[in-house]
């Protein structure tokens, strides 16, 4: 009896440690890139416009679908060309001349497992860029949204380095794979389970027999 139990028992620990490991390496497969920073940081005051937006990932970003929106509080559009990709980095230039006010930047971009993830962040200007209008409005853009394309070569400028801020938006999947292993784990457990169960009720139907013989 005592054998028995403890092949019971090494069974199930076994099982355990078997399925605490699928679970651990399929949770790191499951996590999507994620936006670590920004330049300018959410709610940064800066004394103009910068030349350039961006936005640090935790892994590299696919160099295609990748989209950038820098609007002002009046809606005018300020994004200018392709968004660069660098290693982790987008980024994204502005046209010259932008006003002092309020921008928010609206990014797109495709990670490195293939899904799309997307996020905002704002900053305020408290003057003008270069080349801005004296009397301070705003010329409006070509289009709303900055066009997709290739990124083109060069070195990217993030700027001033953030404390990290957490991706906003970002499309996570349903984690069948976490479901599907759940199951198998507990239909492992009750086997388990119903084996020991029969085992067990074998093993006292012996020592009844033997009893009864003696």
């Amino acid at each position: 009896m005592r054998s028995i139990r403890r092949q019971l028992l090494s069974i199930l620990l076994g099982t355990f440690v078997f399925v605490a490991a699928l679970l651990g390496f399929s949770g790191p497969a499951l996590a999507h890139d994620a936006a670590e920073s920004s330049s300018p940081a959410q709610g940064a005051t800066l004394a103009a416009p910068p030349e350039k937006v961006s936005v640090t990932f935790s892994k590299n970003p696919l160099g295609i679908g990748a989209q950038f929106s820098v609007k002002d509080s009046s809606g005018a559009e300020w994004a200018d060309g392709a968004v660069e990709i660098v290693d982790n980095v987008a980024s994204q230039t502005l046209k010259a001349g932008a006003p002092a006010g309020a921008y928010t930047v609206a990014w797109r971009v495709v990670s490195s497992d293939s899904h799309p993830i997307e996020g905002t962040f704002g900053f305020t200007a408290t003057g003008a860029a270069a080349g801005a209008p004296a009397s301070g409005v705003s010329t409006p853009g070509a289009s709303a949204t900055a066009a997709a394309g290739v990124p083109g070569m060069g070195t990217a400028q993030p700027g001033i380095t953030v404390a990290p801020e957490p991706a906003v938006d970002a499309s996570e999947p349903f984690p069948w794979s976490l479901v599907i292993f759940a199951a198998v784990a507990l239909g492992l457990l009750v086997t388990i389970g119903v084996l020991a169960k029969r085992r067990l009720a074998v093993g006292g139907e012996d020592e009844d027999t033997g009893a009864s013989k003696s």
